[in-house]
Formats: C-alpha cells, structure tokens, sequence
C-alpha cells in the first residue's frame, strides 16, 4: 500500500480478517450486526438489527447464559468479556464456533448493559481432548467464575427440592458439560435417588434403594465422603468391576461421583457423567466440588423449608374445620388460603357450628399476624368461641365472652406480645332464612341478591375481640331472601394485589355480579371464581405453598338460600327480577342514618337515572329521621327494587310502632323543618300511609322509566308537634 493512498475503512479490515463488529442494548433488546457478524451467525452477510430472541435463536442456550453470566463480572472487573459461542443452525446442529470479545459498560439510569465487540470464527477441537482444554484456557478462569456465579445465585433461590433439582439438570459447565446427573440420598443403610437428568427413570431402577455396602462409586462416596473420579470405562471395570456391568448400559465415557456434605455430615452423592473421556485436571475437580456443596446446602435448605411447611400445612389443616353435613335449607361453601410467604401460617379462620336450637353459626375471624403464635391464638379462639356457641348463647354474647377469653389470654403478666382479633359471627335459621349478625371489627357481609346484584350489607359492629375486655357487640337481623348469597371473607380478599378496602371491594362485587350459573355450575363454582379473581387457581379447603406472594392470608364463606340465580341447583318457581333489603335503625343509633342512606345508593348502584336515586336518599333520610324524633319506635327501612332494568320500580317502606299519622302542614319562609310531606309529593311518583295493627308504614315509589314528577310543598310531622326534623 502506498503511503499516499487512504487507510481502509475498519470494517473492510475485519472481514478481510474473517472477523465481525457487533453491538449490544439491552435496554432496547437489539443486536446489531455488519455483514461479517451476520455471516458468521449463519444469516445473510449484509448488516441487519436483531432481536434479542432473533440472536439467541442463532446460539447455543448454554453459551447464551454464559454469555449473560461474563458480562456482569467483565464490567465488575473493568475488563474484556471473552467467551467461545456455539452457532446453530435451523436443525439444531452446530454450524461453526466463533470466539466472542467485547467491552461492556453498564448504564446506572437505564439500568442496562451496552455491548461493543467482535466475532472471530475459530476451529473447534473435539470435546473433552487436549487441544480442546488448551484451546479455552484463556477463557477458561474467567468462564468459571461466572458459571459458579450463576449457578450459586440460581441454587440460593430454589426454595424446594424439585426446583434445585431442575437448576442441577440446567447446569452448563464451562468447557466440560455433563449429559446425565443422579442425586443420590441415603435413607438408614440404603441408597435412594432424589433426582435426575439425562436418563430414564426406569433405566435407574438397579441403582434405587441399594445398600450402602455395595461396591458402587455412589455408595463409596456416600459412605466414606470422599470423591470419585473415574476417566474412561476401563477405570470404571477396573475398580468396580461388581456394577460396571450396570454402568456400561448407558454408554458413557467418564464419571465424577461427588460427596454432598452439609456442616460434616454426609447426606447423599452427586453423578455426573460425561459422553466424552473427561481427564478431570485440577480446574475441573475444583469446579465440579464447588458445585457439589452449592448443590448440599440447596438440598438441605429446600428439605428443611418443606418440612416447615409440611409442618405448617398440618397445623393449618387441624385447626380449619370441615363444614360438615349439608344443611336443610340451605348451601355452604368455604375456601382457605394461607399466606404465600414465611412459614404460611396465619391466623385467619372459619368455623360452622350446629346450635342446640337446630339454627347453625358461621364464624370467621383473623388473629393479628401471619406467625405460628397466630395460628396458635388462632386455634384457641376458634374453640372457645365455638364451645361459647354451643351453650346457646346469642351473637353478641359469643363475641363479648370470645373477646373477653382473648384479652384474657394476650394480657398475661409475662405476656409481651399482645395481639386482637377481628371476628364476625352469624346465627341463620335454615328455615325462614333470618340472620343476627354480631361485628367485631371484622368486614361487614356482601350480600348477592337473586337478580345478581351485590352489596355491602351494614351491620352494627364493635371493637375487635381482646382489646377491652367488656365491649359490647350489638346484633344486626335481617332476612336471607331465596335466591340471595351472604358473603363472609377476611381483607386478605378484599386487599390482595395492592387494593385497599373500596377498590378491592368493586374488584369483588364485579367478580360477584359477573359469574353466571351456567348448566352444571353451583355455589363452589362461585368461590373458585371469587379467589382465581384476585389470586389464581385454588382447590377446595385449599392449605399448602402457592405460587405467589401475599401479605395476608384469604378465608371465605359463601352461605346460599337456594332460590332463582343462586347457582344451588334448587328446582323453585321462576319469579319476577326482584331485589330486596332490609335495615333497622334503633332509637340509640342515629348515626345509623347514614348506613341507610348508603345502603340504599348501593342497591340502586345501577339505576339509569342519578337524579332518582339522590331523590330517594333523600327522602329515606327523611322518613327514618321523623321516626326517630318523633316517636319512641325503632325504625324498619324497607327497599325493593321489581322489574326488567329501564322499566324497574323502586318501593322505599319505613315502619314504626307509632299510632298518631303524619299530617301536611305549612311552614313558613324561615322554618328549619317541616317539609318532608312536601318533599315526598315533590319526589316520589306515588306515595301513601298505611295504617297497621301496631303502627304504620310510610311508603313511596319511584319509577325507572319515568322522570320524577313534581309537587307541592308540604310536611309530615306527628300531630301536636311544632317542629319536625328536616333531613339528616
């Protein structure tokens, strides 16, 4: 070349050298490549962009993971990422080998490695011979650091036998990889095999529950702790001459039968053999020991993580009762699900208890923490509060002597760790459907009504159990109308997922509103889609590890009157759409007022017409709040809600025991009361007052398809009074 000519471009250089420029992002997953590269990956020699998948389809998985695994550790180190990568062809054959160099950098803000390199094509000797070990010496220091780097991290975080055997058969040693692993056990004097890869399981049937006095490599080393290398099929006939005959079937060419030793004992033998003679330098003795007591200590922390939870699965399983024989009259379906970390203990529960009266209970609860002293408390309360059940006590009493038993039992003088319980506890008369409902702090129900619509059902609730010793907890009573479903369940349901209470609440109530009955569907059908909507697939009674990860544990009760849409399979005559609730509010609980107003809103959540249903919450805070200033009666809030949608009818009924009817009456221009007469005749598309036996019931009706017809201004007040008062 004359001094007075140009320089070659760089890339005419390299290809004139058979070597390739490539470049790597892995923030945006692509690898770019001059013709040279493409080449050399088997694609047409023009430069092109890559996928990720695209490029990794061209190599070797095991050369692919190294690759990932060298990368880390040349920019720890601030050096070149050398590695030997096997190109693959459509067929899975090996097209050529190429050697790989580059200088990785790695970008802190977009938390990404770039890549900047060459590929050289280079002759591969055969596996395993000496110009193939000479060859990667180079490579060979850096590769296994970062083969024993990864392979650590990937053994640290198995968390159960299967899975370290499943990182084992996945192992892809630099320079010398094995083609069959076993893991061997010892049980008394026998050897078992935990695992393995490579082989058939039938084809190790010889080798399953032998005596630890065989003349077997495993054996040996199981017995004495010591390895064993054996080099080529001659070594192997030679000192074991009782098993080789065994050993030859399988064809192999050297072996390395490893201790796995944990803290001085040894617990069993690692196998791994090679297709091809293995030499075994003393680089590769120190790679494959160095797997061997990564692979010990995974095996012996995944045995003792599965007995905690076989430990905690048991305790779960023998303090979570069965429900028992069906109950006339009605349907009960339950699921548990633990926690999906730590010990997968926790201290949620549910129980259903037969009364002495022929009612039954449901019980749920959730003891404070997810630890083994939860489900202890948890245990003990469950049976104090059924043994409190079945000496015929009411709702409110259970949970006073249950809270009462709890305070009693966290409050010790040497008691450090105090902890309280949330509860709810419902007595039902399978016959008539009536439910009291006593509230410790726990969720309120969910009631899913015939037509398929759902709603929180308020009831009156007191302080959790354990906190003061004489709380009281008053009963809320209503009726489970045919076709309707009551819903128990802990916040580990409602909140899995990042949800708080309101928003996991509509997750819920969608889940609810949306499964249908179909042919062959029934209540437990219902539970499954309640916990695969917010966790995933679940079976029934469900206690064991699951698949993610929660901060709380999941209990549900799904308690049925069979009717039309409830999904009990009960044959019953087809009645209209309708939707009813019922809500008492006593003199002492006018805070109660508010309960009804949003009771009401989420039972006309659907309801075409906004201004309809502000008009009837409105006009039921007027009707309970007269009840409640103006006579000494409770007051019994009545809402149905009949028809097809668009076309529905809504009838709001209040009744009360007094005698004296409301009458209009005109206040003047500055009075704060008076006018809830007018405001009924202003709002409602009909109304009345019906006199009863005892009492009287003041109703009005709105309906869907009409806008709401206005009035006059008048009032309802009880005779003789000055004032009434207005809407609360």
């Amino acid at each position: 070349m004359r001094t007075s000519e140009p320089l070659p471009a760089l890339g005419d250089v390299l290809a004139a050298l058979a070597t390739g420029l490539w470049h790597w992002d892995t923030a945006a997953g692509t690898v770019t490549v001059d013709a040279e590269a493409a080449r050399l990956l088997g694609l047409p020699a023009e430069a092109t962009t890559l996928t990720e998948a695209q490029t990794r389809a061209r190599l070797h998985p095991a050369d692919w993971n190294e690759i990932t695994g060298v990368v880390p550790l040349a920019v720890a180190e601030g050096t070149l990422a050398e590695v030997r990568i096997r190109i693959m062809d459509e067929q899975g054959n090996v097209l050529r080998v190429v050697r790989s160099r580059s200088k990785p950098s790695y970008d802190p803000e977009r938390h990404a490695y770039q890549l900047i390199g060459t590929l050289q094509e280079v002759t591969e000797p055969t596996p395993g011979s000496r110009a193939a070990r000479s060859a990667v010496t180079g490579d060979w220091r850096r590769s296994r650091e970062a083969f024993l780097l990864d392979a650590g991290r990937a053994l640290a975080e198995a968390e159960s036998t299967a899975e370290v055997l499943r990182v084992a058969g996945g192992l892809s040693m630099p320079g010398f990889s094995p083609d069959g692993l076993v893991v061997f056990g010892v049980q008394g004097d026998r050897l078992t095999i935990i695992g393995q890869h490579g082989h058939q399981p039938d084809d190790l049937g010889p080798f399953s529950n032998m005596a630890l006095t065989t003349d077997y490599p495993a054996a040996q080393v199981a017995r004495t702790g010591r390895a064993v290398y054996l080099s080529c099929p001659e070594e192997y006939k030679a000192r074991y001459p009782a098993t080789w005959p065994l050993a030859r079937n399988f064809g192999r060419s050297s072996w390395a039968f490893l201790p796995l030793t944990v803290a001085g004992r040894t617990m069993g033998a690692w196998l791994a053999a090679f297709a091809y003679p293995v030499a075994f330098t003393p680089d590769e003795r120190a790679v494959l020991a160095t797997v061997a007591r990564m692979l010990a200590q995974a095996l012996s922390r995944a045995e003792v993580t599965e007995s905690e939870r076989e430990l905690a699965a048991g305790l779960q399983r023998s303090m979570l009762p069965s429900l028992g024989p069906d109950v006339p009259g009605m349907q009960v379906a339950a699921r548990y699900i633990p926690t999906g970390g730590g010990l997968q203990v926790g201290g949620d529960w549910y129980d259903m208890i037969p009364l002495p009266s022929g009612r039954i209970a449901l019980a749920m609860g959730d003891v404070q923490g997810h630890d083994v002293r939860a489900a202890g408390l948890m245990g003990q309360l469950r049976i104090a509060l059924r043994a409190y059940a079945s000496e015929g006590h009411r709702p409110d009493a259970v949970l006073s002597r249950a809270s009462r038993f709890l305070h009693g039992v966290t409050h010790d003088d040497e008691m450090t760790d105090l902890r309280f319980a949330t509860c709810v506890y419902v007595e039902a008369d399978p016959v008539t459907g009536r439910l009291e409902i006593a509230r410790a702090g726990h969720p309120d129900p969910a009631i899913r009504m015939a037509d398929g619509t759902v709603m929180m059902r308020p009831t009156a609730g007191g302080l959790p159990l354990g906190i003061d010793p004489d709380a009281d907890y008053p009963t809320t009573r209503f009726t489970l109308e045919p076709g309707e479903t009551l819903m128990l369940c802990t916040d580990g349901l409602i909140e899995t997922g990042g949800h708080d209470l309101e928003s996991g609440w509509r997750r819920l109530r969608s889940i609810l509103e949306a499964h249908r009955f179909d042919e062959g569907a029934d209540l437990e059908s219902l539970a499954d889609a309640l916990v695969q909507g917010v966790h995933g697939p679940s079976s029934h009674h469900t206690v064991g590890p699951l698949t993610d990860r929660r901060e709380d544990d999941i209990a549900l009760v799904l308690l049925c009157r069979p009717g039309d849409g409830c999904g009990c399979g009960a044959t019953v005559t087809v009645r209209p759409h309708v939707r009813r609730t019922l809500l008492s509010v006593a003199q002492d609980e006018p805070d109660r007022i508010a309960e009804a107003r949003q009771h009401l809103r989420e039972l006309l959540h659907d309801w075409a017409g906004a201004e309809q249903v502000d008009s009837a919450v409105l006009l039921v805070s007027e009707m309970v709040t007269n009840v409640l200033v103006h006579t000494d009666a409770d007051a019994l809030l009545l809402a149905e809600v009949t028809g097809e949608a668009a076309e529905r009818r809504l009838r709001v009924q209040v009744t009360d025991a007094g005698d004296d009817l409301p009458h209009r009456r005109r206040p003047g221009e500055l009075a704060s009361s008076g006018r809830g007469l007018m405001l009924i005749e202003l709002l409602a598309d009909a109304w009345g007052v019906d006199p009863r036996g005892e009492g009287k019931s003041i109703w009005f009706e709105l309906y869907e398809s009409e806008a709401a017809v206005g009035g006059g201004v008048a009032e309802f007040e009880e005779p003789g009074d000055e004032e009434s008062e207005g809407a609360a």
